[in-house]
């Protein structure tokens, strides 16, 4: 089964600072992974499951991405471009495609290496009909470098606790950059303004009592922010083609 959702945003504005030297000559989301972008395999991922419209923020070197994907027909997809002269952050660079995005989208941070099963997940996605969006997340304790959700008894969010945290959570969700969202939740994003989709727009809807639900799999997903990391999903797709 295809997913009904024909439209992705990559976010892909970040400055990888914490990937020199090889973030000097490339943006994050085109790091190398098996001799291929981390992007590339993005946006293949996606296009297994029906999607071939993708939306693409920039901010660091732009040329890099432009000059390798152009308007993405090589890869059979459709790839529209926004450049931020000044980085707004995860949602007000999602804002700024407003006006092209279909009611329903994924969207996913452009630092995440990611092979989820995107029609698994829109299959429950369409089972939420009174939610905003869904995130992916994962049960664990080791969330110290990552913002966490705490859930009700149905799976949609409660509260979010960012990091740096004061304290453990008992009922602790560690939150996952991949989403689906309805275009209605970027009406609670300000125009032309830095917002954060963890930091400020979900605590809002949460905070509006509009209901936002969390999404389990097992799929492997690993966000690259480090060396470390990179060299960690590296390994991994050895054993994965």
């Amino acid at each position: 089964m295809v997913s009904e959702i024909k439209q992705v945003v990559i976010l892909s504005a970040g400055l990888g600072i914490r990937l020199k030297p090889i973030t000097n000559t490339i943006p994050k989301p085109m790091l190398p992974l098996l001799n291929k972008p981390m992007l590339q395999w993005n946006i293949e991922q996606f296009k297994k499951h029906g999607i071939k419209e993708f939306f693409i923020n920039l901010h660091y070197l732009p040329e890099v991405i432009k000059n390798y994907f152009g308007d993405g027909s090589k890869w059979g997809v459709k790839i529209t471009y926004s450049f931020e002269p000044e980085i707004l952050g995860t949602a007000g660079g999602l804002k700024r495609f407003e006006d092209k995005l279909n009611a329903v989208f994924f969207l996913i941070y452009g630092d995440i290496l990611s092979l989820v099963d995107y029609t698994k997940m829109a299959e429950v996605w369409n089972k939420k009909a009174d939610a905003l969006g869904i995130q992916r997340v994962a049960k664990t304790e080791d969330y110290a470098d990552a913002d966490v959700a705490e859930l009700d008894s149905d799976g949609s969010f409660l509260k979010i606790h960012l990091k740096p945290y004061s304290q453990k959570y008992s009922n602790a969700y560690r939150m996952r950059g991949i989403f689906i969202f309805k275009k209605e939740i970027l009406s609670y994003i300000p125009e032309n303004t830095v917002y954060e989709i963890a930091k400020q727009l979900l605590p809002d809807i949460i905070n509006r009592g509009k209901k936002f639900y969390a999404y389990e799999c097992d799929d492997y997903s690993k966000g690259i922010d480090t060396i470390e990391k990179h060299r960690e999903v590296e390994e991994y797709l050895k054993t994965y083609v």
